[in-house]
């Protein structure tokens, strides 16, 4: 019989490997050497059954510390007496056939899915959920900036038991399913041979302990809680923007952190105003004679109303900008902009008296006074007499 290499080597590790490093080599070479991405292959077959082997040891930490004690000899009783019909350490033999599996997937799953050798506590500390809102503002409160108060419902640590579940003054004992130890441990017996899986005991989830006297006030150390608090919209947000509370979600587990509160900002649309970005528009109307002769005209904004003299012979569409009059930007000092375009406004339903009067002024005027129209004729007579 050949001699076995070393397990560290047949994983590719130095000895003293942690159980993050061991499982990272196993899953490479396991998926590397698997006979489903090898068929046929029987250097790849005994390649992943020798990878199997070393981490059935190397993954379990008293097999590993009796291997790193005495080598071979610590693990495997027939180390030396041959081949037997087990097929070595950890009773990995008889790799002919892997359908009993299922196909890659499945034995993957066998061997991660419950954490073979290892087993995740969930005991450990585990960050809060988040909480998601949404707070409604009318336009000049996201220009300017408010306050604004929210309520939600969260889970928070009961404050009789401190989060522990357990009455005040009470003491825990230890989990008689798995031993203090979190996890229970199966084996199945397969084609593969004797594979060892972990998963979280039912009994205790993951705690280790059981509660000998139930808290009354709470259910496992939660409590709901209605939480009300006032929340600083800065000046210059923004529909559909978000604030965040650090802290202020659901609380965490065995010590955790608590979530955050996401706060979703929605902006009421304004009766005269549109935002783009840090600028507003918005559209006044004019009359014709205005337009004209020009006129001193009211214009909004958010600072209040302000006049502005509108010069004759503006055309419609004609856009004005007033500077620093825009929305304040979010974190800085300065502001946008405001632009106003004019729409001049035809009159309509004119008396007979008044059409009268727009014919005459119609015939005091020639396309002098129409620059427009007068160089688009212009172009219209060049185009056709060519």
């Amino acid at each position: 019989m050949a001699e076995k290499r070393d397990y560290y080597e047949v994983l590719g590790l130095s000895k003293g490997a942690s159980d993050d490093e061991i499982k990272r080599a196993f899953r490479k070479l396991a998926k590397k050497y698997h006979p489903d991405l090898n068929p046929g292959d029987k250097d790849a077959e005994a390649k992943f059954k020798e990878v199997n082997e070393a981490y059935s040891v190397l993954s379990d930490p008293e097999k590993k510390s009796r291997y790193d004690q005495f080598g071979h000899a610590g693990v495997d009783p027939s180390y030396g007496a041959g081949a037997g019909a087990g097929g070595g350490a950890g009773g990995f033999g008889g790799f002919g056939d892997f359908g009993g599996f299922g196909g890659f997937g499945d034995i993957f799953e066998t061997f991660f899915g419950g954490g073979m050798g290892g087993g995740r506590r969930t005991n450990a500390p585990s960050k809060g959920e988040d909480i998601s809102l949404r707070v409604k503002i009318e336009f000049t409160e996201a220009a300017f900036g408010c306050e604004k108060e929210v309520r939600y419902t969260r889970r928070c640590a009961c404050k009789s038991c401190k989060g522990t579940g357990a009455k005040n003054g009470t003491e825990f004992e230890t989990c008689s399913q798995c031993g203090g130890r979190g996890v229970v441990t199966s084996v199945q017996r397969t084609i593969l041979g004797n594979v060892q899986s972990q998963r979280t005991c039912p009994i205790c989830q993951g705690s280790g302990r059981r509660i000998k006297t139930p808290c009354p006030d709470c259910q496992g150390g939660i409590i709901t809680e209605n939480k009300k608090t006032k929340v600083k919209i800065p000046a210059g947000i923004d529909n559909g923007q978000t604030l965040t509370l650090r802290g202020q979600g659901n609380s965490g587990r065995n010590g955790g952190p608590a979530g955050d509160v996401y706060i979703v900002v929605s902006v009421a649309p304004h009766k005269i105003f549109e935002r783009r970005g840090n600028d507003i528009y918005c559209e006044i109307p004019i009359s014709l004679t205005d337009a004209a002769l020009g006129c001193e005209m009211v214009v909004p904004t958010l600072d209040g109303k302000i006049k502005y003299t509108v010069p004759e012979g503006t055309q419609t569409d004609s856009t004005f900008r007033f500077k620093g009059k825009g929305v304040p930007k979010l974190g800085g000092r300065t502001r946008g902009d405001m632009y106003v375009k004019v729409s001049v406004e035809v009159p309509r339903n004119l008396s007979a008296s008044q059409k009268e009067l727009l014919k005459k002024f119609a015939d005091s005027i020639t396309e002098k006074n129409f620059e427009k129209k007068e160089s688009f004729f212009q172009k219209l007579n060049q185009l056709f007499n060519k």
